[in-house]
């Protein structure tokens, strides 16, 4: 396939965005003219898809709530050598955009991340525990999943066509972008990360997602993909606290036992006994489930393998 005839498709989830829709769409119309932009409204009120409509966007519709499952229907729906995925607010630059898109097109890249933290993020973004959350799930994802990205929550991203046909999407709200960046670590894809220069939402735009209860989703996701994707690790922890609990509680009864020949306490015993038991058992399912995950990474490489010949 020739260079100029790579298609690259921008792809934008929005949820009562009239204020800066309009500014975002010529923006990356500007610098991207060879790309088909779309706008996906999620339940919009303010009237976000007619404006991106008269400004030559194609708008689509996805009615269940949630920027996960917005980004379900655009991977599903839209075929594209690259895929640039932004935010409605007008917070990502578009002078960055052709440079992701070649990451992807000419360097092979999987998925190129837009890294807001190690440029304005922390000066520009006035809500405190935004920051403080990147910061933290910035620290588990990387501890966990033995990576090294700067931003794990940007929603500045490109993809290429494997990726986008690959990726099981499953939560369904902001905690899409973890999913994403795990995904890509735990198969071992090709990730490649730029600084952007984040700028916060202009006046009268307010943000959609809630400090506390999508940070709470964003760790509970962290901790489902963890065991999922991690099974060995996440079991052998567990296994590893029930075994220390059965050795706190036995050593004391065969101590005494071998000093007077006594069992004194059966109780103890036997929940000594008990807890080794489910310590084992525990240990049985990390590595049962490891073997599992193990497969699903063979088959996955096949089926990737499958998609890059139907690409070409």
């Amino acid at each position: 396939m020739k260079k100029e005839d790579k298609k690259i498709a921008v792809l934008i989830p929005c949820y009562n965005e009239a204020k800066t829709i309009e500014k975002v769409v010529k923006d990356y119309k500007k610098v991207l003219p060879e790309a088909d932009i779309y706008v996906y409204d999620n339940n919009s009120t303010d009237g976000t898809d007619e404006i991106a409509k008269k400004v030559g966007a194609i708008v689509r519709y996805e009615y269940r709530q949630g920027k996960g499952n917005v980004i379900r229907s655009m991977f599903k729906d839209i075929d594209a050598d690259c895929y640039l995925m932004i935010d409605g607010d007008d917070t990502y630059p578009k002078e960055n955009a052709r440079e992701m898109c070649e990451l992807v097109l000419n360097k092979g890249a999987d998925m190129v991340i837009g890294d807001r933290l190690s440029s304005t993020y922390f000066t520009e973004n006035k809500r405190l525990f935004h920051n403080m959350g990147n910061k933290v799930v910035r620290t588990l994802i990387n501890s966990l999943f033995k990576g090294h990205i700067n931003d794990i929550m940007t929603g500045y991203r490109a993809f290429s066509y494997e990726f986008v046909k690959t990726f099981p999407i499953l939560s369904k709200g902001f905690e899409i972008e973890n999913e994403m960046t795990i995904h890509a670590l735990d198969k071992n894809m090709h990730i490649e990360e730029i600084p952007v220069q984040y700028r916060d939402r202009p006046s009268g735009s307010e943000s959609k997602l809630n400090t506390y209860s999508d940070g709470f989703k964003v760790l509970k996701t962290i901790a489902r993909l963890f065991k999922e994707y991690k099974p060995m690790i996440f079991f052998g922890i567990i296994s590893l606290l029930f075994f220390i609990i059965s050795i706190c509680f036995g050593v004391p009864v065969f101590h005494d036992y071998f000093k007077t020949g006594i069992v004194e306490r059966f109780p103890t015993l036997i929940f000594a006994g008990f807890m080794l038991m489910v310590s084992l058992i525990t240990l049985s399912c990390g590595i049962i489930l490891e073997v599992v995950a193990k497969k699903h990474r063979q088959l996955f490489e096949l089926v990737l393998v499958n998609t890059k010949r139907k690409e070409d």
